[in-house]
């Protein structure tokens, strides 16, 4: 969820919001199984080339609210052709408590080479503990590397009206865990796109369908500079 918005129209619009993310998340957790079932089962036939890239995020990875063929992972997907499979196991609502407790049959289901790690903004909204997200994104961070995966991190900013203090030890977050674990880090999801209101949902929270291909020029970057670097001989 966003992030450097106007605090006022958040603090409109954050109560349904969670009310309605309980649900999608409920009924997008039974298709994630589903998900991961049918990956473990076609993960043999996968030729032994293929790159794999696990997206785990909430609905800013999701795509909420729009087609999911247009969400960013999917066009990240087409923009890295066949020789990747991108995997997007991102769920709407979802808390860095409810991801630690997916990743481990994930991570056994899936295989991946890559964890893309964009989870936090919702315990950031909800005003949960620093210590308990820092913590949590940790233990996914270091469940991953052990997996093995390269474990690249993307960061969000919440809006202002959580207070100076708050915020900037959210920020600081994952600033300190990509150095401890020396990481690829992307500070902010959502740069270029939050503040710009044509380019966000009516919620104002979500990005729109327009605002997709952005969010990956943004990324791109990084990710480009991760997935096709040469392979040491």
């Amino acid at each position: 969820m966003p992030l450097a918005l106007a605090s006022g129209r958040l603090t409109r619009t954050l109560t349904t919001h969670r009310s309605t993310m309980s649900l999608w998340k409920c009924l997008t957790s039974l298709s994630l199984s589903w998900l991961l079932f049918s990956f473990q089962a076609a993960y043999a036939l996968m030729p032994p080339t293929k790159t794999t890239i696990l997206v785990w995020g909430d609905s800013l990875s999701a795509a909420y609210g729009i087609p999911v063929e247009q969400g960013w992972v999917n066009l990240l997907q087409a923009k890295l052709g066949t020789e990747f499979q991108v995997v997007n196991a991102s769920i709407s609502g979802e808390t860095t408590s409810g991801g630690l407790e997916r990743l481990p049959a994930a991570l056994a289901a899936i295989k991946p080479h890559y964890v893309l790690l964009e989870l936090g903004a919702n315990d950031g909204l909800q005003g949960k503990p620093i210590t308990v997200i820092q913590d949590n994104l940790k233990q996914m961070i270091e469940k991953a590397i052990a997996a093995p995966a390269q474990v690249i991190l993307i960061g969000i900013h919440l809006p202002p009206n959580y207070g100076l203090s708050y915020t900037e030890k959210f920020d600081q977050v994952y600033k300190d865990l990509a150095e401890q674990h020396q990481l690829s880090f992307i500070p902010f999801l959502l740069e270029g796109v939050a503040t710009d209101f044509n380019l966000m949902q009516a919620d104002g929270l979500h990005p729109t369908a327009e605002a997709q291909a952005k969010i990956l020029e943004h990324l791109w970057p990084s990710l480009e500079y991760v997935l096709l670097k040469p392979v040491k001989p």
